[in-house]
C-alpha cells in the first residue's frame, strides 16, 4: 500500500501544552513515510474523519504513534490505544464558517468572537469538528457548516458566524444540520466531565494503571467473557490531598463516554436511621440504569471507616456499601472508584478482591511530573521570556498538583496587581519571573506542610569547610539516590541512616539541607520535641505519620533535628513516652532499610545520650562528625557569609579567621551579620532620616566593623579555643 493511501498509527494522548490546539504530533519516521512537512494538514480517520495540523513529536515517541488531544480523538471517534489511518490532507481557504457555541457561552459577546477567531486562525477544520477555546473554560464549540465543504482553514477574509446552542444556521437545513452534527461528533447521551488526559500532568504511569482497570471493562466487556473471568469492579486511589485522584477519575469517565456519578461523604450521611443506606442504594440504582457508569466516592474514608463494635451509624453504612459492591448485577458496566488520603482508616473488608480489586497510590510528583503540571496550568497564561518552568519545577519540592495550580494563580494575581498599579492595559498584562517569585513566597507545599520549614535550594557551596563531612554525606545519601542502577549492578545496599554529631552551631542542620538540595529530593524536617505528646499512643502515631508522609513524597530525606530529645537511651529515659517513641523509631528505621528511595538523617550534639539500638548497622549506621572549624574552615565559612557583602579594601578575612578560634559556624555567621549592621548604622547616622536611602552605594564593611563585631559576638566553643 502506498503512502498516498495513508499509514496506520496508534493513538496516544497529546502533550500537555497541545490540548485544544488541533495539533497532531508524528515521530520523524512516520512523517517521512507520509511525505509531509511540519505545518502541513493531515487527515485522521477513525470511525469518522477529522483533520489536524502536523507538528513533530519529541524524541522517544514510538514510530507507530500519533499524539492527538481529546477533542481530536472525539472528532475522529477513537480512544487512546485505537488504530487510525493517517494521510496527507488538502485544505482550502474557507469563505464561510459557522460554529455552534456551547449553552454556557454568550455567542453575541465580542470577546467570545475574538477568542474564537484567534483559536481557529489557520487551523484546519471540517464540519462536525470540536473547537475548545481555553480562555473561556467551557465545553467545545462545534463546526456546523463550512463553505466550501470538506477541510478548510479560516483566514482574514472568512465570514465566521457564531450561533447559540439553541439556534440554527439556516431554516432549510435545521434537521439536516442537527443530525449531521450529532452523527459527526458522536454527541454524548450523557454529560461529559470536562477533563481530558491532557489536563493531568505527572501521572502517566498511574493513569495507565487506572485505564487498564477501568477502560477495558467498560469499552470491551466481551474480552472478559471470552477469558471466562469477571472484570474488575473497583479501584481505590490513595495518596496525599491535591495529587489528582479526583481528576483521574473524571478524565477516565470522560474518555470512555461513561456516566460519572460523584458521591461525597456528607451527602450520604443522615441523622435518620436507614436514610443513609437508602441514599447509597439510590446511587447504585441510578448507576445500573445509566450504565456504563463510573461511581466515584471522594474521601471514601468518611463513610467507610473501620467498624469497631458494630453498633454505630458508620457501621451500617459500611455494611450497606459492602453489600452493594458485592451485588452489582451489571458487572462490566458499573465501576466503583474510591479516593482517600487515609487509606489505613478504611474498613479492611473493602480492601479485598471483588470490591476494590486494585489499590493505586497517587503520590507527590517529582521534578518531571511538576514540569508537566506546570505545562497544564500555564497553557493559557501569557508569560514573559524570563519565566523558566524547568527551574520552577526543580524548586517546588513537595508541591502537589493543587499547590502548583495555586502557584500559577497567585503569580497571575501578582501580575494583575502590578498592572493595576502601573496602569497597564488589560490586553498587555503578562506574567513574569518576579510574579512567580512572589507566588513562591505565598504558597506552601501541602504534601509536607506539617514537617517542612523550608525547601532546600542551596547545595554544598553554601557550607564553608567540612570537606570530609560533605564527601561522606555525598557517598551515603546523594550517590544511592542518583546512581541507583550502579548500586543494583554491584548488589550493594546503601546506608539507610546517617547520624551527624558535633558541637552546637557547627553546621549539622546546614549540611542536611545542603545534601537534600544536592540530591534534588524532598526534604522532611522534624524537630525532635514536636513528636512528644502526653497522651498515650499520640507520640508513636506522630512518628508513624512522619514516615508515612516521607514514603508518599519519596524520594525523600527525613531529617530528625535534635534527635537526642526523643531518642535517649531507654535505661536512662525519665518517661514511658520516650521509651515508646524509641521503640517506634526502631520499627520505622527497620522499614526504611527496605526502601531505596528513603534516607534518614539525624543530628545531635549528645551522641552518647542516644539509645544504642538506634546506632547499630541497618539504622543510623553511618556516623559523620561535624567538628569545630579549624582556621582554614573558618576562612571558608567567612567567605560564604561575605560573598554578597560590600567589603572594604582593608578587610583581611585571613586575619579574621586567625582571630576566631573557638567560634562555630553559627558564631561566624553572627559576626558577619553584626559587621553588616554596623556598616548600615554608619551610613544611617551620617544623614538625616530617609535621606540615607539615597546613599546606599556608600555602605561598606570595613576592618573596624569586623573588630567591633568580634567584640560583640563571643565564641561558643570555648573548649576549642
Amino acid at each position: 500500500m502506498s503512502a498516498g493511501d495513508g499509514i496506520e498509527l496508534t493513538v496516544r494522548s497529546a502533550e500537555k501544552r497541545d490540548a485544544g490546539r488541533g495539533i497532531a504530533r508524528l515521530p520523524e519516521a512516520a512523517r517521512k513515510r507520509l511525505g509531509v512537512l511540519s505545518g502541513d494538514a493531515v487527515a485522521i480517520e477513525g470511525s469518522r474523519e477529522t483533520v489536524a495540523k502536523l507538528w513533530p513529536a519529541r524524541p522517544g515517541v514510538p514510530g507507530d504513534a500519533i499524539l492527538v488531544d481529546a477533542e481530536t480523538r472525539a472528532d475522529a471517534g477513537v480512544a487512546v490505544g485505537d488504530t487510525v489511518r493517517v494521510r496527507r490532507a488538502s485544505v482550502a481557504d474557507a469563505d464561510r464558517m459557522t460554529l455552534r457555541a456551547p449553552p454556557t457561552v454568550d455567542a453575541d459577546r465580542d470577546s467570545v468572537r475574538r477568542e474564537l477567531e484567534r483559536t481557529i486562525e489557520s487551523r484546519p477544520l471540517r464540519e462536525g469538528d470540536r473547537v475548545r477555546v481555553e480562555s473561556l473554560d467551557a465545553d467545545p464549540f462545534v463546526v456546523t457548516e463550512t463553505r466550501p465543504a470538506g477541510a478548510v482553514r479560516a483566514t482574514d477574509a472568512t465570514d465566521i458566524r457564531v450561533v447559540g446552542g439553541d439556534e440554527q444556521t439556516e431554516p432549510s437545513d435545521i434537521d439536516a444540520t442537527d443530525d449531521a452534527t450529532a452523527a459527526a461528533t458522536g454527541e454524548r447521551s450523557r454529560p461529559a466531565t470536562g477533563v481530558a488526559y491532557e489536563d493531568i500532568g505527572g501521572l502517566d504511569d498511574e493513569l495507565d494503571l487506572v485505564r487498564e482497570m477501568i477502560e477495558l471493562p467498560l469499552a470491551e466487556p466481551e474480552l472478559f467473557t471470552r477469558l471466562g473471568v469477571d472484570p474488575p469492579k473497583g479501584v481505590l486511589l490513595h495518596g496525599p490531598p491535591g495529587t489528582g485522584k479526583t481528576l483521574i477519575a473524571k478524565a477516565v469517565a470522560n474518555e470512555v463516554d461513561a456516566t460519572f456519578i460523584s458521591v461525597s461523604g456528607p451527602e450520604i450521611v443522615s441523622k435518620y436511621k436507614g436514610d443513609s443506606e437508602e441514599r447509597l442504594r439510590a446511587v447504585f440504582d441510578r448507576a445500573r440504569e445509566e450504565a456504563p457508569t463510573i461511581v466515584f466516592f471522594d474521601e471514601i474514608d468518611s463513610i467507610a471507616p473501620k467498624r469497631e463494635d458494630g453498633s454505630g451509624m458508620e457501621d451500617r453504612i459500611v455494611g450497606q456499601l459492602l453489600s452493594l459492591m458485592d451485588g452489582l448485577e451489571a458487572r462490566g458496566e458499573v465501576i466503583v472508584i474510591g479516593a482517600t488520603n487515609r487509606v489505613d482508616d478504611l474498613d479492611p473488608a473493602l480492601r479485598r478482591g471483588g470490591r476494590f480489586d486494585r489499590e493505586i497510590e497517587i503520590g507527590v510528583p517529582g521534578v518531571a511530573g511538576r514540569r508537566e503540571i506546570l505545562d497544564v496550568h500555564t497553557r493559557r497564561v501569557p508569560m514573559t521570556e524570563d519565566v523558566d518552568l524547568d527551574r520552577l519545577a526543580s524548586r517546588t519540592h513537595g508541591f502537589v498538583g493543587a499547590d502548583l495550580e495555586s502557584l500559577v494563580t497567585e503569580a497571575a494575581m501578582s501580575a494583575l496587581r502590578r498592572a493595576r498599579r502601573e496602569g497597564t492595559a488589560t490586553g498587555d498584562i503578562t506574567v513574569g519571573r518576579a510574579d512567580f517569585e512572589t507566588a513562591m513566597a505565598a504558597v506552601d507545599p501541602s504534601a509536607m506542610r506539617e514537617y517542612v520549614s523550608e525547601t532546600p535550594t542551596e547545595g554544598f557551596e553554601s557550607v564553608g569547610g567540612l570537606e570530609e563531612a560533605k564527601a561522606t554525606l555525598s557517598r551515603a545519601v546523594t550517590w544511592p539516590l542518583t546512581y541507583g542502577p550502579l548500586f543494583d549492578a554491584a548488589d550493594a545496599d546503601p546506608p539507610s541512616g546517617v547520624l551527624l554529631y558535633g558541637p552546637p552551631g557547627t553546621g549539622k542542620t546546614l549540611l542536611a539541607r545542603a545534601v537534600a538540595a544536592e540530591s534534588e529530593v524532598n526534604f522532611v524536617r522534624v524537630q525532635g520535641p514536636e513528636l512528644l505528646d502526653r497522651y498515650v499512643g499520640e507520640s508513636e502515631k506522630a512518628v508513624r505519620e512522619v514516615f508515612d508522609r516521607a514514603r508518599q513524597t519519596a524520594p525523600a530525606i527525613v531529617f530528625f533535628d535534635e534527635i537526642d530529645a526523643v531518642a535517649t537511651a531507654r535505661d536512662r529515659a525519665d518517661s514511658e513516652v520516650t521509651e515508646r517513641v524509641v521503640s517506634q523509631l526502631l520499627t520505622e528505621f527497620d522499614a526504611v532499610a527496605d526502601n531505596p528511595h528513603l534516607v534518614v538523617l539525624a543530628a545531635t550534639n549528645r551522641r552518647d545520650a542516644l539509645d544504642p539500638a538506634l546506632l547499630r548497622a541497618g539504622r543510623l549506621e553511618s556516623h559523620v562528625e561535624v567538628p569545630a572549624p579549624d582556621e582554614p574552615a573558618r576562612r571558608a565559612i567567612l567567605e560564604v557569609h561575605t560573598r554578597e557583602k560590600p567589603l572594604a579594601g582593608d578587610v583581611d578575612l585571613d586575619a579574621v579567621a586567625a582571630r576566631t578560634a573557638g567560634y562555630s559556624g553559627a558564631d561566624l555567621a553572627a559576626v558577619c551579620r553584626e559587621a553588616a549592621m554596623l556598616a548600615v548604622r554608619t551610613v544611617a547616622d551620617a544623614y538625616e532620616g530617609t535621606e540615607a536611602n539615597e546613599h546606599a552605594d556608600e555602605v561598606s564593611l570595613t576592618a573596624a566593623h569586623f573588630e567591633a563585631a568580634l567584640d560583640a559576638v563571643s565564641p561558643s566553643l570555648v573548649d576549642s579555643a
